[in-house]
């Protein structure tokens, strides 16, 4: 090493080290990798995490920080988050399966801190991007994982899913084809079209992947859902009409042409059918199983819930003497609801729905910050009426990403917006 760079790396890290811009940086980046691993890794969704955490710490402002836990907005994940940790003390499951349960509420103490940050940081919309070029490399790969199933990077992989599960990968494609529809109206208004064909053949990709490889039923119930927000919310009657008679010749020639589309939606006749008639384990017949079961739990503890992990010893009673779909054992009732209700009762339900209800109107506004965050909120809640998706790992990353980096979008778009109304008075 030369005599000038002897000086010069020390004196360059030095003054990095002391400069609260080059931690923010460092912060971003570390969101950035979250999601750009979110689609591959639960591992490195974890050390990323950390990293964030840790690199926000040197210059964190502790005031304003715990002032910002006071907005209901990211007091309400917080105390979901609090509720489980005391639901511990009137469970009656062995403490190690208490513990385990508080573990997947604990992501929600992320989003304050994603909240808190991206106020201060104009890198958001990077986090966007990096996570929409990351579910780009997952379609490629689903298609080579379709035509090659030796090249999934997972052992006993399913057909088109080279990491993960077929929910996971739906909830991904979903969103981004739908979160899409914003940018490519909006470009094309302002006749960049360009940019706007594009996006179009991206979103089309990914519609196009869930239509012929591989979708969940999960995301064929939720995609029509949040395409009629954004027509509603951003559309011309007349525009919706044309789009609408698009969607359903769209839909007609995929049913025709699809096989996999038509056995996935034939299996939710058939799947209901073995278990009303046989009594057969289904996807379909479980989950009514869970949910019937689950009612009754929920009576025996309308307020306060069974306490924290206490599902999975509530069902391996009731399977007792049981064959069939009865005698399925789960620790979760594939529903956000139930799973809330049976451990935390009433109070459970009321800071859950509090905490999407703050969501939603906090991205009632324009812009695309909103959008996104209006479509995380809107899926993850219609996708909790099939499975547990604020405490899934992978959904439930995504909402604290979502709404987390958005809603702090929004919030420091509306003070730049207010700061400026002030002076023009």
């Amino acid at each position: 090493m030369s005599a000038v760079a002897k000086e010069w790396v020390p004196a360059l890290f030095g003054r990095s080290w002391r400069d609260p811009a080059a931690w923010a940086t460092t912060a971003d980046v570390f969101v950035i990798l979250v999601a750009l691993s979110l689609p591959w890794s639960t591992t490195l969704v974890a050390i990323f995490a950390v990293g964030l955490l840790v690199s926000m710490c040197p210059f964190l402002d502790v005031r304003a920080f715990l002032q910002s836990l006071r907005r209901p907005i990211c007091a309400v994940p917080i105390a979901l988050f609090v509720l489980a940790a005391v639901g511990t003390l009137w469970s009656d499951a062995p403490w190690a399966a208490r513990l385990y349960a508080v573990g997947p509420t604990a992501k929600l103490l992320m989003l304050p801190v994603l909240l808190y940050h991206f106020e201060r940081s104009a890198r958001g919309m990077h986090v966007f991007i990096a996570f929409l070029v990351s579910c780009v490399l997952l379609l490629a790969m689903s298609w080579i994982v379709a035509f090659d199933p030796r090249l999934a990077l997972k052992t006993n992989a399913s057909y088109g899913v080279p990491v993960k599960n077929y929910i996971d990968q739906s909830q991904e494609f979903a969103l981004c084809a739908v979160v899409l529809a914003y940018p490519i109206i909006t470009l094309l208004r302002a006749k960049r079209t360009l940019p706007a064909v594009l996006l179009s053949a991206i979103a089309l990709s990914f519609v196009v992947n869930m239509a012929f490889v591989i979708v969940s039923r999960t995301a064929l119930v939720t995609i029509p859902i949040m395409l009629a927000v954004f027509a509603l919310l951003h559309l011309k009657w007349r525009t919706i009409v044309v789009i609408l008679c698009a969607a359903i010749v769209f839909a007609g020639l995929a049913w025709t042409t699809s096989p996999h589309l038509r056995r996935t939606t034939e299996t939710f006749a058939r799947d209901y059918r073995l278990y009303k008639e046989e009594n057969t384990p289904t996807s379909i017949g479980n989950r009514l199983e869970f949910w019937k079961k689950s009612l009754r739990f929920i009576s025996e503890a309308p307020i306060v819930g069974h306490g924290t992990g206490s599902i999975h010893a509530l069902f391996q009673e009731a399977a007792v003497n049981q064959s069939g779909a009865a005698a399925e054992v789960v620790a979760n009732p594939h529903n956000q609801t139930l799973n809330v209700a049976i451990q935390w009762g009433l109070i459970g339900i009321i800071v859950l729905y509090a905490m999407w209800l703050l969501h939603l109107l906090l991205f009632r506004g324009e812009g695309l910050a909103a959008w996104i965050g209006l479509m995380v909120v809107v899926q993850n809640i219609f996708t909790s009426l099939f499975n547990s998706h604020i405490t899934d790992f992978h959904a439930g990353w995504m909402y604290v990403l979502g709404v987390g980096i958005a809603a702090g979008m929004v919030l420091s778009t509306n003070s730049r917006e207010a700061a400026l109304g002030t002076k023009a008075r």
